[in-house]
């Protein structure tokens, strides 16, 4: 009886008991409700919230400009940026290119190979030629051993006919036949020299085969390709080409302009001028006519002006539209009234970016990045010139390759560009 009494002491369950496994129960059903949304709480924040940008600053410099606004103009006019030193280069002979070891925007220099044109056929006749040279240089000292011997023959029929031991006529006969040879040693003398000049001819020849370049400059043009044939004069329309490719001296780019024959009094040789390209509509670059060329368009009624450019850059580039200012020679003899100089801000390059056809930067304030419209002026190599828009204790984003950046975006420096 006490064995049951056990057993269904031990079947009974407390109160207490099944209360604490009901809470354990809710709170790992809690547990599992937050769960998932914990995790996309975590990953709204991961992908959605500003994540903070290591950024290296820039401090602008300051910089002086000068101004050329004050020098009154006495004429504007549109022309292009033109060079007086250009070339098509090609071949003299007709043939094959195997070659072309040029391509647009590369410099060459004087004499440099720019491509080469097939020369088996040539080498062939080289080789012919060197060939008719040594048998003709082997003949030669086949004569000069005959005329040795000659030559004794002569001396002993000379002792002989002294002593009346030999006839005139074998006197005679060994005089003939040293002249003989003589004339003959002559001949191939003359021929040596012929074969010679053939090989010289066969080596320029040769030689022509390979194209140079005819003077320092950019090649901006490129207009064969191996595999074609090239030729000095037009082909009538085949397939065959006139020309390898085509060089640019940029130093002697200028600028040329039509000016309206009724204003052309206006102009003189040696007349200061200012030049603007349409390409860099900020920046002014001092000019300098050089002269007018005497003969007007009679169906434009123009007079051409060509116009130097005081300053090389290589920016300017052939075939630019540019507006030339033609300023008044006498205002420009006054220094003072001449220049004009400004302040101006100077910064990266790499820190500035166009859009909506304005250009921009990113100024840090407090760890924060403000979008900044700025008036860019001309560029010096990696720097460009900011007329407006910045000043010097302001701090930009002075790299903005390879990181995109937004307003109001935490960023973290880590370190200054000098």
């Amino acid at each position: 009886m006490s064995d049951k009494s056990e057993l269904i002491d031990q079947l009974r369950i407390e109160p207490g008991s099944r209360y604490a496994d009901t809470r354990r129960l809710s709170w790992v059903r809690g547990l599992m409700i937050m769960l998932p949304v914990l995790l996309a709480a975590a990953l709204y924040w991961w992908l959605l919230w500003p994540q903070t940008v290591r950024v290296q600053v820039a401090h602008p410099q300051i910089t002086e400009i000068s101004s050329m606004a004050s020098r009154a103009s006495v004429l504007d006019a549109s022309g292009y940026v033109v060079a007086k030193r250009l070339a098509t280069v090609s071949s003299k002979v007709t043939g094959k290119i195997t070659e072309v070891l040029v391509e647009e925007g590369m410099a060459v220099q004087l004499g440099q190979v720019l491509a080469r044109l097939d020369d088996a056929i040539d080498q062939a006749q080289l080789e012919l030629a060197l060939a008719q040279l040594r048998s003709a240089q082997s003949s030669l000292g086949e004569t000069e051993v005959s005329l040795q011997d000659a030559r004794r023959s002569l001396r002993r029929q000379v002792e002989l006919r002294t002593r009346n031991l030999t006839s005139e006529a074998d006197a005679d006969a060994a005089q003939t036949a040293v002249d003989s040879l003589l004339a003959r040693l002559q001949a191939q003398r003359d021929d040596i020299n012929v074969s010679q000049r053939n090989v010289d001819l066969r080596m320029r020849m040769l030689d022509e085969l390979i194209i140079r370049a005819p003077f320092d400059g950019v090649v901006v043009a490129k207009a064969a390709q191996p595999g074609e044939m090239v030729s000095p004069i037009s082909a009538g329309g085949g397939f065959t080409r006139t020309g390898i490719c085509t060089i640019v001296d940029m130093d002697s780019l200028e600028i040329e302009v039509d000016v309206n024959e009724a204003y052309i009094q206006r102009i003189s040789a040696a007349q200061p001028a200012t030049a603007v390209l349409d390409a860099y509509p900020d920046w002014d670059i001092p000019a300098q006519v050089i002269a007018i060329v005497p003969t007007a368009d009679r169906q434009k009624a123009t007079v051409r002006v060509r116009v130097a450019l005081l300053e090389k850059d290589n920016r300017v580039l052939p075939d630019m539209g540019v507006k030339v200012r033609f300023l008044d020679q006498q205002q420009s003899l006054l220094v003072t009234d001449a220049v004009q100089t400004k302040t101006a801000m100077l910064i990266p390059v790499k820190a500035l970016f166009r859009e909506s056809g304005g250009h921009f930067v990113f100024v840090v304030d407090d760890g924060i990045l403000e979008r900044r419209a700025v008036q860019q002026g001309e560029l010096r190599r990696d720097q460009a010139v900011i007329t407006a828009g910045l000043s010097a204790n302001e701090s930009i984003v002075a790299d903005l390759s390879g990181v995109e950046l937004t307003a109001g975006q935490r960023v973290t420096i880590i370190g200054e560009k000098s």
